[in-house]
């Protein structure tokens, strides 16, 4: 393919860079440790508030199940999106269908969790509805993501 025909980043794309590195920029104001906690957990609330119909409350079931799961996770965005964080480094995240053109609410991980089983193993799931039975799947794949 030659350059003239690659098409390069997306809006949503385009716009997540942007989110970023306004969330690298924040991160660097003079805060106590609690005080940027405490704003980060308001982002990710937020953010999951602004989520429309179905994924809003499917992120909010999912936020849910995170923080009681593991409560030493640290809520935060990246990239725009909400995001649970284990010593600094991204284990979790979500992504809404909308912002980025999908039909569903994406849960993944990164390659920080504690999730090998043997040479292959899901790091991403497409989300359109969960019950209880798939509520405590999620609760397991968190508590052996963060290696409890």
């Amino acid at each position: 393919m030659s350059s003239s025909e690659q098409e390069g980043f997306s809006a949503a794309e385009k716009a997540a860079m942007k989110e970023r590195a306004a969330e690298v920029r924040t991160s660097k104001k003079r805060m106590t440790k609690a005080e940027k906690a405490e704003q980060a957990r308001k982002e990710v609330e937020e953010k999951i508030a602004s989520f429309e119909g179905n994924d809003k409350v499917l992120a909010q079931k999912l936020h849910r199940i995170i923080t009681e799961t593991a409560p030493e996770l640290e809520p935060k965005t990246w990239y725009g999106m909400p995001a649970y964080a284990l010593d600094g480094k991204i284990l979790c995240f979500m992504q809404d269908a909308k912002k980025f053109g999908t039909r569903y609410l994406t849960f993944g991980f990164n390659d920080v969790a504690q999730l090998d089983e043997g040479t292959l193993w899901p790091t991403s799931f497409a989300i359109t509805a969960l019950d209880g039975q798939l509520e405590e799947m999620l609760a397991e794949l968190v508590a052996k993501a963060v290696a409890r």
